[in-house]
């Protein structure tokens, strides 16, 4: 599966022009093919340029009701053709989570715009790898689509980073993902938000679904809107008032404070007990093995995982119409496990839709 999609140019979507004149005014000057009204408004939002604090942010990217976004942004040196423009982002929307791929991609359409000034070139190159897959320019570099594998992807962030700052309260996060809850994360610096978000779903790789990550969302109506249509998601914040929006958040982390806290409403179905003792235990002995490499912490992780499911599976039965397995939760309570397991297992079962209707 992922080595098929790292392999189709077909994901990408479309690309976009946004600059930063000398008096100062943001403008959507270029998009290839024609985007919506909506999404546009989004991505003005988004790149750094209609930001009040003038900081330069050189890559961010983040998901919109299934559209990525990815955008590079680069100041215009004082040599350059571009007379009347002081800074532009590269904008480019995919159907696959892959920052590596896209940053290497808009990188090279950002040095065709300064070399041309005009988005002719990057039209053709646009052009070239949704069809063929690759752009080759001895100048500005060259891009190959297929050698950027989604799997490198998904493990391009550090579990151990995480747990070095979390240490055992890591089983938290292991939790909330584990039951498909909601969990909000805040710091004020884009970079560090993005850098913790992506890593968050390698915690349930049994899953491989980077779908939940949203991580670069604004308190704006319609992204909230669009994010509490989702059961479950990892969403990055860099505006602190989201932590007074305890309806966004099962879980909320505090990053630049290092701190995490389970919402009133979550607490019941996140009731820690001996087994989640053991899985932080084994998260953060992997963790901290200095022999063992971030995808070697998530195939220990991903091993615990799976016996968790192997655990739930006797107080499986095939659903009356037998399309599906469902908990018999008659078994699991006479099964006599510590209540804070028992509550864990049937939560989890909720979360994998086993439970009868």
């Amino acid at each position: 599966m992922a080595a098929a999609e790292a392999t189709d140019p077909q994901l990408m979507l479309g690309v976009g022009l946004i600059e930063k004149d000398t008096n100062g005014e943001v403008l959507w000057v270029w998009c290839y093919p024609s985007t919506t009204a909506t999404l546009r408004n989004l991505l003005l939002r988004k790149c750094c340029l209609t930001d009040e604090n003038r900081l330069l942010h050189p890559f961010v990217y983040g998901q919109y009701r299934r559209t990525w976004f990815y955008i590079t942004t680069v100041e215009v040196p004082d040599a350059s053709v571009l007379k009347k423009v002081t800074h532009f982002s590269i904008v480019l929307t995919a159907k696959d989570f892959n920052p590596e791929k896209y940053a290497a991609f808009t990188r090279i359409l950002c040095r065709m715009y300064l070399k041309h000034g005009s988005p002719v070139k990057m039209m053709e190159s646009y052009i070239a790898v949704l069809t063929k897959g690759i752009c080759q320019s001895e100048e500005n570099g060259s891009f190959l689509s297929k050698d950027f594998d989604a799997r490198k992807a998904y493990l391009a962030g550090s579990i151990k980073d995480i747990v070095s700052q979390f240490g055992m309260e890591t089983v938290i996060l292991h939790t909330a993902l584990m039951l498909k809850k909601r969990i909000v994360v805040y710091h004020p610096k884009i970079e560090a938000v993005q850098e913790f978000t992506r890593t968050l779903p390698a915690l349930v790789w049994h899953r491989q679904d980077w779908t939940i990550l949203h991580s670069y969302v604004h308190l704006d109506a319609d992204e909230l809107e669009a994010l509490q249509m989702c059961p479950g998601y990892v969403a990055g914040f860099v505006d602190l008032e989201v932590s007074n929006r305890s309806d966004l958040y099962d879980v909320f982390v505090n990053l630049a404070d290092s701190e995490i806290t389970i919402a009133p409403l979550a607490k019941e179905a996140m009731t820690m007990g001996k087994l989640h003792k053991e899985i932080g235990q084994l998260i953060v002995q992997s963790a901290e093995d200095p022999e063992k490499s971030d995808s070697q912490v998530i195939q220990d992780i991903s091993l615990k995982t799976k016996e968790i499911f192997t655990n739930l599976a006797p107080f499986s039965e095939v659903s009356d119409d037998g399309e599906k397995r469902v908990l018999n939760y008659e078994a699991l309570k006479q099964r006599r496990f510590p209540p804070a397991t028992e509550n864990f297992l049937y939560h989890l079962a909720a979360a994998e839709q086993m439970l009868k209707i």
